[in-house]
């Protein structure tokens, strides 16, 4: 059976039910602080599971993407290597918020996978969670005798421990019980050997979890203790990759159509075979046609490969694949972005928004791959440099590899083990596990359960139309300690204070309790639930709250926000409609703005991109907000919808002039673009591959941008006698400049040519090598690289070694012959890091040429006396 029936076939089942069919949400997770990515199904529906909102209907069903890189199993390293786990794949799940409970799941799990799906009943295994004393927990009887009425027999009920059979959301929040349905994938000879209950939660490749039934039925508090929650919610998860392969009776995940298509495109690629077997080469089949899956749809819904963050993840998880394709499939160029049209076609019609995005999905991995390519090139080299003792590499070079140059570390054990050398293990573990450490320190966060005050209502926000709110309740706060720093977290009934979100920042302002002030220094947004962020509980914490945000700072804050809108309709007319925000951040400062592009705009471009939004704020042309219209009305007006984000079936629409911008967006806005004032963009950049940054800067702030500019000008023009052309005067000073740098250079070259006769003459034989070492006075390292190799030029064998000192500062800088460090061994990079030891410095460089720098002008004697012990 096809994956997309499979798919298809599961919706259906549950929308038969009455389960209302969703979207699946963004894989990458935008309003949730504890979450990079999307990681389980329910992780879109946590706020109906701590009651901070009701849905429309309770029972819903979807596929979600969901994105793994550690935890139980889903360590990055073991992908591929195994058949079963991946780093994204899809959830097929099902939930009741406080309606069905336990014997509708099971039977609807049992009757879809036994009746819809045909797996055979003898193969299937249920787990029941035993209780645990220690938490007061008792066993899952009812779902026990649930599974009674269904499996053939009570072998197929495995008992199972809180580790495998108690789901938790995190260290705290919604919680319970769960049952796992296994499957039995062996051929008839083993399972007559050893039955399938044996192997139940055992790591056995073949006797694999398909589905898992979490009953969340109680809170987990901060001080760990569980309380029962007052509606108890059914939250489902089935990996549909594992599903595919039991209903089509394959032994491995990527024996399905859900991989066969990428596998056989990186056969036509590479030229290489797939064997189905453990080999390193269809090890790297696999994880290519695993992680071109997490890395394409990650940038799809907007999350760029980057050095920190969840950008990070997804630039480790794409060059662990080039590492694969570079070493085991002997492929030196870039691979995987190649793989993003048939990926793409394949999930046209189930996620859409990747092959919309398709072209600038592979420019991004593209470049991507060039640049780690590069670094692998790189790394090599640098592996040349590096000190060797006793055979083995210190565990501090393989770390600095690994951290500095991004070198893996299995790369560098795989280079050592050909060498002959061996990795000091120990040494890198312990590099590594300091700055796990220290990451750990800096992340720490800790957050107490939630106080409640008043009713738990849902918050309502009022500031689009006020600042100001006379009459709020808190109706919870809770504490917040990271860093050191100890914060509180308040919820109001009704606030303006608008939280973080879209790119827009949080309000500022302060909270009046009976006269107390409490300042808010932020607002932020957890799921949908609105919080403040203060320094202090006020002492009469239940009185009626009169909030107020700051009024100047939010004012200009929207002349930012409705300025990026402005921006954004003025790009794609510049530029074109492939222009798509990728990125936003809107303070009462300045404004940035990010948007895919592949080139950099020109001067005249970004003229006229300035002269067309500041033609509109001009205009004077009044907001149009529709403030709640369905989804579908909002797309036949034609209003840009962001990829990567998740909208309701009611959405936010934002129009300046229904010609020129029109948008869905939940931030705060003028009345009218004149209130804008002026629009300046102050800067031009790329970011990643394929997007473009502007920033800019509007109103006061455009106003003091352009001053300063002026007062600079005004600077430099009263630097010349006649300054009634700047232009020309600087452009004829730097052509003065340029001459006289020229005349330096040739005068430095006569220099350096009668001093290198001297130096010749002055070589003396030392173990039978004839060496030239001289301490240089304010020469250049260019210069003194030059003379050097006009010296050995000269020589024909020999060495050369200067000092030199200029500015306090100390330079080792040594020259050997090719042939001497054939002959001989010697390599300059070695020993030159020895005797930087007297400059109180380091250095290196390859066996020919190395230098180092130091502090200590005054140790370069005995460095260039040091020479002899090394070239004996």
């Amino acid at each position: 059976m096809k994956s997309s029936e499979i798919r298809q076939q599961f919706l259906d089942f549950f929308a038969s039910k009455g389960h209302k069919i969703v979207s699946s949400a963004p894989i990458v997770v935008k309003d949730d602080p504890t979450l990079m990515f999307t990681n389980a199904g329910m992780n879109q529906f946590k706020d109906y599971f701590l009651g901070n909102r009701t849905p429309d209907n309770p029972r819903i069903a979807d596929s979600q993407k969901c994105l793994r890189v550690s935890g139980k199993h889903n360590d990055l390293e073991e992908v591929g290597v195994d058949t079963y786990h991946h780093t994204m794949f899809e959830m097929l799940g099902n939930w009741s918020i406080g309606d069905y409970f336990k014997p509708e799941a099971i039977a609807w799990a049992w009757e879809l996978l036994t009746k819809v799906y045909g797996l055979p009943k003898d193969r299937l295994y249920a787990t029941v969670f035993e209780g645990d004393p220690k938490e007061n927990l008792p066993p899952s009887t009812v779902a026990l005798n649930e599974w009674k009425k269904h499996v053939i027999n009570e072998e197929h009920i495995v008992f199972g421990n809180k580790k495998d059979n108690f789901w938790e959301m995190g260290d705290t929040g919604p919680c319970g019980p769960c049952s796992e349905i296994h499957i039995d994938l062996r051929p008839e000879s083993e399972i007559q050997a050893t039955p399938g209950y044996q192997l139940v939660n055992q790591d056995h490749p073949q006797v694999i979890e398909i589905w898992n039934i979490v009953f969340i039925q109680y809170n987990r508090k901060a001080d760990g203790t569980l309380e029962p929650l007052p509606k108890k919610h059914v939250d489902t998860g089935m990996g549909f990759e594992r599903l595919v392969r039991a209903i089509n009776r394959k032994t491995s995940n990527y024996d399905t159509d859900v991989f066969t298509d990428i596998i056989h495109e990186i056969e036509r690629i590479t030229g290489k075979t797939y064997h189905f077997s453990d080999t390193k080469s269809d090890i790297a089949f696999r994880v290519l046609s695993d992680h071109i899956r997490a890395i394409s749809f990650t940038i799809a819904d907007g999350q760029l490969p980057s050095n920190n963050g969840a950008g990070y993840v997804i630039r480790r998880i794409l060059r662990r694949a080039v590492r694969y394709y570079f070493t085991y499939l002997d492929y030196p160029q870039p691979l995987l972005f190649q793989l993003v049209d048939i990926l793409s076609r394949q999930f046209e019609k189930v996620f859409p928004e990747l092959y919309a995005q398709r072209s600038f999905v592979e420019k991004v991995i593209r470049e991507e791959e060039k640049a780690f390519l590069k670094t692998l090139e790189g790394g090599l080299r640098r592996i040349e440099d590096i000190t060797v003792q006793n055979g083995v590499i210190d565990g501090k070079d393989v770390f600095e590899l690994y951290d500095t140059y991004g070198f893996p570390v299995d790369l560098t054990r795989l280079i050592a083990d050909e060498k002959g050398w061996k990795v000091d293990e120990p040494g890198f573990a312990s590099a590594l596990n300091e700055q796990k450490e220290r990451s750990r320190a800096d992340a720490k966060r800790e957050t107490g359960d939630w106080v409640m005050v008043g009713n738990g209502v849902q918050t309502q926000f009022m500031g689009y139309d006020q600042l100001v709110v006379n009459d709020s309740h808190v109706v919870k706060y809770r504490i917040l300690r990271q860093k050191e720093q100890e914060l509180f977290q308040l919820v109001l009934d009704k606030t303006p204070f608008y939280p973080e979100g879209g790119g827009q920042v949080g309000d500022t302002g302060i909270l009046i309790f009976d006269g107390e002030v409490i300042k808010v220094l932020d607002t932020i947004k957890e799921n949908d639930l609105i919080i403040h962020i203060i320094d202090r509980i006020p002492e009469n914490i239940g009185s009626t709250v009169l909030c107020e945000v700051d009024s100047h700072k939010r004012h200009l804050t929207e002349n930012n926000h409705s300025a990026t809108h402005l921006l954004h309709a003025a790009l794609r007319q510049v530029l074109g409609t492939h222009v798509q925000q990728k990125g936003s951040l809107v303070r009462f400062d300045h404004l940035r703005f990010d948007v895919s592009h592949f080139q950099k705009m020109t001067d005249d471009e970004l003229i006229e991109i300035e002269r067309l939004v500041n033609e509109k704020i001009r205009q004077n042309i009044p907001l149009q907000e529709d403030r709640s219209i369905p989804i579908e009305e909002a797309k036949q007006a034609g209003a840009m919808m962001l990829f990567g984000e998740k909208y309701g079936e009611r959405v936010r629409m934002i129009t300046f002039d229904p010609e020129y911008s029109r948008e869905l967006c939940g931030g705060c806005h003028v009345k009218a673009t004149g209130q804008i004032g002026y629009f300046k963009i102050i800067s031009e950049s790329g970011i990643a591959a394929g997007v473009r940054r502007i920033e800019a800067v509007t109103a006061e702030a455009a106003e003091r941008y352009i001053n300063k500019q002026l007062e600079e000008l005004n600077a430099i023009r009263s630097f010349f006698k006649n300054n009634t052309n700047t232009p020309k005067n600087i452009a004829d000073l730097i052509e003065t400049n340029k001459a006289q740098d020229k005349e330096i250079e040739r005068l430095r070259v006569l220099q350096a040519s009668a001093m290198k006769d001297q130096l010749v003459n002055s070589a003396v034989a030392t173990n039978g090598i004839k060496v030239v070492r001289k301490i240089l006075n304010d020469i250049d390292t260019k210069s003194a690289k030059t003379l050097a190799t006009n010296i050995l030029t000269d020589l024909g064998r020999g060495v050369v070694l200067f000092g030199i000192q200029s500015d306090n500062k100390a330079t080792i800088m040594l020259s050997i012959s090719d042939d001497l460090c054939k002959e001989r061994g010697l390599h300059a990079g070695n020993i030159v890091k020895s005797l930087a030891a007297e400059i109180k410095g380091g250095g290196g460089g390859q066996p020919t040429f190395a230098t180092a720098g130091g502090t200590d002008v005054a140790g370069l004697p005995n460095a260039l006396e040091m020479l002899d012990q090394y070239i004996a």
